[in-house]
């Protein structure tokens, strides 16, 4: 057997895995993207002008790779990436993100901060479903002003109090997070 020309094969084929998944993401039925896996596109720094066809935030922490949004700068530090658009009253909010060791981060929907980070080390230490350094689900639903929240399913907040709409932004405070697959669905 040729071992070299095999890896070589396996190789490429990865790597056409991760290059079809960054462009090819389509959320579920009822749900919009809100980040397209490409640039970003609908995601602005706060009061700053939309970075639409742009990869790179020119902040020196946030941009996308790999169909996800990086934050790759391993300082300390608070810098949110805010959507364009503002939220609707009452939603389904769903991502995924990828935490290094010992990150701390939130997202912020509707001026609340869900903490999002290296559960394993703060916040929701006791989770079970919580996989360090790997990609993890996080699901926010927001209904008449309460919020529940998971992550890869475990409860999180069972009724976070939410007030009226605004932004959605995804914050990096301390090492680097990554977020994919960012898509809403509207309720009545």
């Amino acid at each position: 057997m040729n071992y070299p020309a095999m890896l070589r094969v396996a190789l490429v084929a990865c790597s056409l895995a991760v290059a079809a998944r960054a462009g090819d993401y389509a959320p579920e039925p009822g749900f919009t993207a809100l980040f397209n896996g490409k640039d970003l596109t609908g995601w602005q720094h706060q009061d700053g002008p939309a970075l639409d066809g742009k990869t790179d935030g020119g902040d020196g922490r946030w941009s996308v790779k790999e169909g996800g949004i990086l934050e790759g700068n391993n300082t300390k530090g608070r810098v949110l990436l805010w959507t364009v658009k503002s939220l609707p009253k009452n939603f389904v909010l769903r991502l995924e993100f990828r935490p290094a060791a010992h990150t701390d981060s939130g997202i912020f929907f509707n001026k609340v901060q869900l903490q999002c980070g290296d559960y394993s080390t703060y916040a929701y230490k006791g989770l079970k479903a919580f996989k360090p350094q790997d990609w993890n689900a996080i699901e926010i639903a927001v209904k008449d002003g309460a919020a529940l929240c998971t992550c890869n399913g475990e409860l999180l907040e069972a009724a976070l109090k939410v007030p009226e709409a605004a932004q959605l932004a995804l914050e990096a405070d301390r090492n680097q997070i990554e977020y994919r697959n960012i898509r809403i669905k509207v309720l009545p």
